[in-house]
């Protein structure tokens, strides 16, 4: 049986020669030529955003204590938070207050957005230390905001294109030829994958440490783009020994 043919090449490049006008010899006409080249990307952005849901709660006899155990604690975690700098804005809370048989319960969530990660470890580790089994801090929930995910897009196809020029500079060079301006820039594909919009929901493990879901939660994103530059001429040997 004959072995599978190999796959075909690749071609990054290509050289579009005009040709020499009928009964001329020597090298083709400036005008017109051009160089064809793909070229690719690939990038990746940590989440720039943190959620913390804290849940802390007290039943008591009488409503008014109730409250009161809760409301102390909920004073203290937001002090604590505005203290290292968490805006008022990046907090909310919701409670809930029933009767359960006969005595009162109160609960509160409170949940807080960082955009800085040490800055969220110190917050949490402070209320730990200092409201120990009286407040359940979850692990927390990273995702990208929009913008991020708006910037990773950009940077990418930014860089593919940058990615492209220099191919086409290097097959220029190499038939000693200068690049001239682009005449075509065309993105032929994206992907994206991995990462977390913004989202309450998070899928992560509770055995996963920090930098595990800072890396579960990091996006990816890659662009090939294809684009036609001029040939503006020979290569101007002064400027190539600089």
């Amino acid at each position: 049986m004959a072995p599978p043919a190999p796959p075909p090449s690749r071609v990054f490049a290509e050289l579009d020669l005009a040709p020499a006008p009928e009964g001329r010899v020597g090298p083709a006409a400036l005008p017109g030529r051009e160089v064809h080249v793909s070229g690719s990307a690939e990038l990746s952005a940590r989440p720039d955003r943190a959620r913390v849901s804290l849940r802390l709660g007290s039943r008591k006899e009488a409503a008014v204590a109730a409250r009161s155990s809760v409301s102390r604690r909920l004073q203290y975690i937001a002090h604590s938070a505005r203290l290292r700098g968490v805006p008022e804005e990046n907090m909310t809370v919701t409670e809930d207050f029933s009767r359960v048989e006969n005595t009162y319960q109160m609960e509160a969530e409170v949940c807080i957005t960082f955009s800085d990660f040490a800055k969220m470890q110190n917050v949490c580790n402070l209320l730990i230390e200092k409201l120990g089994t009286s407040v359940t801090i979850n692990p927390p929930h990273f995702y990208h905001t929009p913008e991020a995910i708006d910037t990773l897009r950009r940077q990418v196809c930014v860089n593919a294109v940058g990615n492209t020029r220099r191919k086409a500079q290097e097959v220029c060079r190499l038939f000693g030829q200068a690049l001239g301006k682009p005449l075509l820039i065309k993105e032929e594909e994206t992907k994206e994958w991995g990462g977390h919009i913004d989202s309450h929901l998070s899928h992560s493990a509770d055995s996963q440490t920090l930098q595990e879901r800072i890396q579960n939660a990091t996006a990816y994103a890659s662009c090939r783009v294809f684009a036609v530059f001029e040939i503006k001429g020979k290569e101007n040997r002064r400027n190539k020994l600089l």
